[in-house]
């Protein structure tokens, strides 16, 4: 019986440690354990004293361009002695491997594991740090440039309303809010010219689940997947988007992104202009993940339904009317 063509496979987690011991030279204590599908899959490699992250990229995800870029990136950071999860070389200094799974080829990268431990409910303290971090991030990347996607408002905002129409009549009020709320962003974007110091590579994804807290409460992000080009406004919303629905106390919330805001410009500079756009640059990237989600329905057939896109656009939204008559709190 010849075998069924798949789209996408679960590699074993045995057969993933032997290849993975061999190709590092990892001694045979080591046990290679799936933590996670999602839009890669994630697997941890351990035994009693050290632990790896192994991310096996899904096939024509990321290009192989992609991938060294990605991995490229991480190494500058580390050269800069920024706390990050970077890749591990293998016994001949490779960084990327390659997998022939039943739906094609898979690329697999060893990295090394963030310690301590996703805190969802973080502290002023927390807050101030990861905004020393992505400043101190941005101060490497301004200016710079990969060889990955530009996150422009096509990207973030057209495309992924285009990826939406698949699942969702364009007659929902959903819909013609997220219509009409990206083209107000894009006039918005169009409207406030950023200088080139101000637009670099970024993340695109600091928040609560992308770093690891230890109990020194030392911080290390990681899962650079989604880096690109930008404006370096996209990470600050982001994460302040995020905090916004982790809080629902919005004294607390108020408080927290103060902290942030404050730790991000102890170490570089945040124009006013940069921070008035901070609402229409977390709403963009909450419009594009949900872009995502419609492009690899593979993942997210489990959740994408009416009812949980009707709530995810009702987040954006409660979002932007916060801040109609509000300014971010940065004083």
């Amino acid at each position: 019986m010849t075998t069924f063509p798949v789209s996408a496979s679960i590699l074993s987690e045995k057969d993933l440690g032997r290849f993975i011991i061999e190709k590092y030279n990892l001694n045979e204590s080591f046990e290679c354990k799936l933590y996670r599908t999602g839009v890669n899959h994630t697997y941890f490699i351990s035994n009693a004293t050290e632990k790896y992250v192994v991310r096996v990229y899904c096939h024509n995800w990321r290009s192989k361009t992609e991938i060294i870029e990605e991995l490229a990136l991480l190494k500058v950071l580390k050269d800069n002695n920024l706390p990050i999860s970077y890749p591990i070389p293998d016994k001949n200094e490779e960084l990327i491997q390659e997998i022939k799974a039943p739906e094609g080829i898979r690329y697999v990268v060893l990295f090394s594991f963030a310690k301590g431990e996703k805190v969802r409910f973080i502290t002023n303290e927390n807050c101030f740090t990861v905004g020393s971090i992505m400043a101190n991030i941005h101060n490497v990347t301004a200016n710079k440039k990969i060889n990955r996607v530009n996150y422009t408002s096509d990207i973030l905002l057209e495309q992924s309303y285009n990826y939406l129409k698949s699942f969702f009549s364009e007659e929902l009020n959903e819909m013609k809010f997220l219509k009409e709320t990206g083209h107000k962003i894009s006039k918005v974007f169009a409207e406030n010219s950023l200088s080139e110091n101000q637009k670099g590579i970024v993340h695109l994804d600091i928040w609560y689940d992308n770093f690891s807290i230890n109990k020194e409460n030392e911080i290390t992000i990681f899962d650079f997947d989604n880096c690109g080009n930008g404006s370096l406004i996209l990470d600050i919303g982001y994460f302040c988007k995020q905090l916004f629905f982790i809080e629902q106390d919005k004294n607390q919330y108020e408080s927290k992104v103060k902290s942030f805001i404050d730790g991000y410009k102890q170490f570089r500079p945040l124009s006013e202009q940069e921070i008035k756009l901070i609402p229409e640059a977390g709403a963009s990237i909450f419009i594009f993940y949900l872009g995502v989600q419609a492009q690899r329905f593979d993942w997210s057939n489990i959740f994408l339904t009416e009812n949980y896109f009707k709530m995810f656009v009702g987040r954006i939204k409660t979002w932007l009317d916060y801040y109609k008559n509000k300014k971010i709190n940065c004083d």
